[in-house]
């Protein structure tokens, strides 16, 4: 699976961080860091659920 964000549209509200802190970090800067741009199947299910959750739809999960 591969993760993407589409920093133009990111809010960097965090809700994809508190679904699933391996591979979403916002961190004291105010932004948003993509930990792990493919992380393991095991995640899949908590990377989707941060997809549906982005108030501005910035994540892309393929494959």
């Amino acid at each position: 699976m591969k993760v993407t964000i589409d920093f133009d549209v990111c809010a960097s509200t965090g809700a994809c961080m508190q679904v699933c802190p391996e591979v979403f970090e916002v961190r004291r800067d105010g932004y948003l860091y993509l930990l792990q741009d493919e992380p393991s199947e095991e995640l899949r299910r908590l990377v989707e659920t941060a997809a549906d959750m982005c108030p501005t739809a910035a994540i892309t999960v393929e494959g």
